[in-house]
Parts: structure tokens; sequence; C-alpha cells
């Protein structure tokens, strides 16, 4: 079974091809990856008509290239998956257009795939696949969720952020520090040089009894304390990109480790663009360690949105009996879409 996969949720075009026996981890045979991060640098943030039309130009080509790559040919495609959701409505629509279109000239199934179901199973394409159950913990830009997973498409949310994602909280934070888009990879590239108890930030709802997460106040905190500041020192902003950092990985590793107390489970996923963070990997490392629990990660690659997970994703699916693939035409998209509603 060769699948192909396009992910185009958000501002990165993305084409794998994955191949998939009935039984074992599917592999990856090539992947091409575009990211619009140049082009909207000058904005600040994620302009969604300019991502869809950036979308557009770069799918059939990145298609290309991937085939080229894994020597297929487009008549060796058995079946064409796209991200369905959740993401930016128009971005979602260029990605699921070509999909099928595609899938009708091929006389192909077509597959909608939700998008952090991609990066919840992704760790599966690593060299230190985890096994079934483990919790999730899916940490990205938009999104922040704990998720108990006992197999492909058993999914039980656990927690999740009541306003802010941890990667929000990253990026508004570097913006009020002068750092450029995107700025999560920036403050911690600053973090470096600081010392992460230099400012008492606040860890909201660290000591709740439960497993949700909030970033809001956060934010708030770091601009009250730079306004105080006044001019900081290149020094000063160090010292706050490196507590800004500090805060939100005591919060993530915090209730990630509860998580696992709770469930009994000492198999932790992390998946997203967060999870490619040095400092929360080695903590997570470190705090599992301790208790015996086992940390497994995405390649480096394959952190940020991709198309490798959305075709290892269907894989998966179909593996497990659970492709019900669309009727010949016809698709939708899911810009707001809850996983746990996935089955």
């Amino acid at each position: 079974m060769n699948i192909l996969g396009i992910e185009s949720s958000c501002d990165e075009t993305g084409v794998a091809l994955v191949s998939a026996a009935a039984e074992g981890v599917p592999q990856l045979r090539a992947q091409a990856l575009h990211s619009q991060v140049d082009m909207h640098q000058a904005y600040g943030g994620v302009v969604p008509e300019l991502a869809s039309r950036d979308h557009i130009r770069r799918v059939l080509p990145l298609t290309r290239q991937v085939l080229d790559a894994a020597a297929c040919r487009l008549q060796d495609i058995d079946l064409v998956a796209y991200t369905r959701g959740p993401g930016l409505a128009g971005a979602l629509l260029v990605g699921a257009g070509v999909a099928v279109a595609l899938a009708e000239a091929l006389q192909r199934p077509t597959l909608g795939v939700h998008h952090l179901e991609g990066h919840l199973l992704s760790p599966f394409l690593s060299a230190d696949p985890p096994a079934f159950p483990f919790v999730a913990l899916l940490v990205s830009g938009g999104h922040t969720q704990l998720m108990r997973v006992d197999g492909v498409g058993r999914y039980a949310l656990l927690g999740e952020t009541i306003d802010d994602a941890a990667g929000e909280a990253f990026d508004k934070s570097a913006k009020l520090l002068g750092l450029g888009y995107p700025g999560g990879p920036a403050l911690s590239a600053l973090a470096r040089a600081g010392d992460p108890g230099a400012f008492d930030l606040p860890r909201p709802l660290l000591h709740k009894p439960n497993l949700d997460f909030s970033f809001a106040g956060l934010k708030t905190a770091v601009a009250v304390r730079l306004a105080k500041l006044g001019e900081p020192s290149d020094a000063q902003r160090a010292d706050m990109a490196a507590s800004v950092q500090q805060a939100i990985v005591d919060v993530l590793c915090a209730k990630s480790l509860r998580a696992l107390k709770d469930t009994g489970l000492k198999r932790l996923v992390v998946a997203g663009g967060v999870g490619a963070n040095v400092s929360l990997r080695a903590r997570l490392d470190a705090e599992a360690r301790r208790i015996g629990a086992r940390v497994h990660y995405p390649e480096p690659a394959l952190c940020t949105d991709n198309g490798a997970m959305i075709a290892l994703a269907a894989a998966m699916r179909w593996q497990a009996g659970l492709a019900a693939t669309q009727a010949a035409g016809a698709f939708d998209v899911r810009p707001r879409w809850d996983l746990a509603a996935v089955s």
C-alpha cells in the first residue's frame, strides 16, 4: 500500500510517500517540505490568504519531487491522504482539493486525516517508536493537550489549555522581547545566554489537581515586567527569555508527569513543534528516568507540520481497519475539530 500524504493546515506545505504492509510500522519512502516563514516574517505572523496562495504554488512541485525521490509513479499510489483539519480553512481547502482531484484522476480513494492525530502518531517513524498505550503531550503553536492513547483512533482527552497554547506563550513573549517571527525558536536561542531564575514568573495552574494548562497570564506577566524595566539590556532580555522558557517547561513537565501518575502508564509521547525544544526534552528525559518511565519523540525534522505524519496516520488507520475513505469527488475540511471525537 503506497500512501501519498498532503499537509497544508497552516504555513508549511508538506508532501510525503509512505508504504505500509498489513502489519508492522509503515515506512517513509520520501518527503518534501516548504516553509513559508520568510514570507510571513514581514507581517509578524501568518497571513491566511497569503498562506493559501503559497500552498497552491508549492503542492504540485513538491508532489513531483517526492515521487521522483521515491522512484514511484503516480499510478503506484493506492491512497491519497490530506489534512482535513484543524487549521486555516483556506489552506486546508488547497490540500483537500488537490488530493481529491489527484485521486479522481487516478481512480483511487482519499482519506481526510486529523492534523493532531498525525502529530500524535509521528514518533512511530522514529528510530525509537513507542508502543500502545501511552500518554501523549501534544504541544504546538495552537494546541496544548494531554491525551491517553490506547491505540489508533482510541483517544481520551486528559487536559488542555483553557487559553493560550504553549507555543503561543513562546511566540507572544518573543514578540514582547523584540524577537522576529517565528518567535519560539528565537526565544529559545536567546535563552541559552540567560539565567532562568532571574525573573519570578507565574506557573499558571501548576498546583491545581487537574491536567489543564493556562499560559495567557504568563505572557501578561512578561509584558508587565518588561514595562518596568523600560529599555532592558541584552543581558536582561536573555534572562527574561530563559525565565519564560523555564516557566513553560516547568508546567509542561509537571502536568505530563501527573498524567503518567494518574493513568498508571509509563510511556510518554511528545509531539508538535514545541516538542523540539531542547530544554523541554532534557527535562522530560531526566524526570522520566527518575520515575522509571520512557519518553518518545518524533525525529526533529518531523516535529514541524509535514506530509509524512499525514501519510503515516492514514497508513496506521488502514492497518487498524479504520480508513473510512470518502465517496468519489467528495471532500470537506474542518477548521475546528476535536481530536477526542476522532475514532
